[in-house]
């Protein structure tokens, strides 16, 4: 498979297109984006690396992080999460508040934002600083210790953070947060704040495509049922409201972040990040949606 002459062609193709979206503009840092933006990276598991377009520009990776945090959180405590996060797909936006009065604060999945609060909590818990280790974390498995923070970010979220804030101390009445919310909400504003670059990101995501990854440790990020399952809750949960859609035309496991970036992977195969900042009305990178569509589709790569 030339991957290369797949990236470039699609690429072209979608760039010469209408830019169709809306930037993330309730964060208004992230409104400060050009929109213009557009990067693809693909690391195959033999680690070869194909690029197009702006694939090693940094960006808010936003809600892609909660993938990486629940994997934390997992390695730390395994099954016993479950009992205070589901694993279904919620159906509804992803800063609903609905659900969780029907569910007794316990919220569907880890991937909507109430959910990865409940992550966060945990890792509050078990850490020594979340926000520290989370970091610690994140380059360990990316090899990679320049990847940071965005204060500006993570205090214009928090600046602007309303539901947000509503909705942890909505599951704190329930008794599902077990730390002060404002320090929840701190940490969650952070992690989703981290900046990579799509190829930054498919370095990351290896240990969830690759059942030899290691760390330069040598250690194992999760177990191969550990990782199964992350990436099943990626498969049916990943895109929000949206996720059926992206199953039924895209067919891999994956997770889209309000900064314009998604993350897919292949099991054994490849990860593949895009980027491009405008969003469609579900709150997914529209670039991203049709990039990853075509190339599941030329490429005949889809798990199913």
């Amino acid at each position: 498979m030339n991957y290369q002459k797949v990236i470039n062609e699609i690429y072209q193709t979608i760039h010469n297109q209408e830019n169709i979206g809306q930037v993330a503009s309730y964060i208004p840092e992230l409104s400060k984006v050009d929109p213009s933006n557009f990067g693809v990276c693909l690391r195959t598991i033999k680690n070869e690396e194909f690029g197009a377009g702006d694939w090693q520009t940094k960006f808010s990776i936003q809600s892609i992080s909660k993938v990486l945090s629940l994997s934390l959180a997992y390695k730390i405590l395994g099954d016993s999460i479950w009992k205070r996060v589901g694993v279904e797909p919620s159906g509804n936006p992803f800063n609903s508040l609905i659900q969780l009065e029907t569910d007794n604060g316990i919220p569907r999945n880890p991937l909507i934002n109430a959910g990865a609060m409940v992550i966060c909590d945990i890792l509050i818990s078990h850490t020594e600083n979340a926000t520290n280790d989370f970091l610690q974390f994140v380059r360990k498995i990316c090899s990679n210790n320049n990847i940071n923070y965005s204060e500006s970010i993570a205090q214009s979220e928090k600046a602007t953070g309303y539901r947000n804030i509503a909705l942890c101390n909505f599951i704190k009445s329930f008794g599902n947060i077990e730390n002060d919310p404002a320090t929840v909400l701190d940490f969650y504003f952070h992690m989703c704040s981290i900046e990579m670059s799509c190829q930054d990101l498919t370095k990351t995501f290896m240990f969830l495509m690759d059942n030899n990854f290691r760390t330069p440790e040598n250690e194992r990020v999760l177990n191969t049922s550990q990782a199964k399952r992350i990436n099943a809750i990626m498969e049916t949960c990943g895109f929000y409201d949206e996720s059926g859609e992206f199953a039924f035309k895209v067919g891999l496991p994956g997770k889209s972040g309000v900064g314009g970036g998604i993350l897919a992977l292949h099991p054994n195969e490849y990860c593949i990040a895009i980027w491009s900042p405008k969003l469609n009305k579900k709150g997914n990178s529209s670039r991203g949606m049709k990039f990853l569509e075509s190339f599941t589709t030329k490429t005949n790569s889809s798990i199913f």
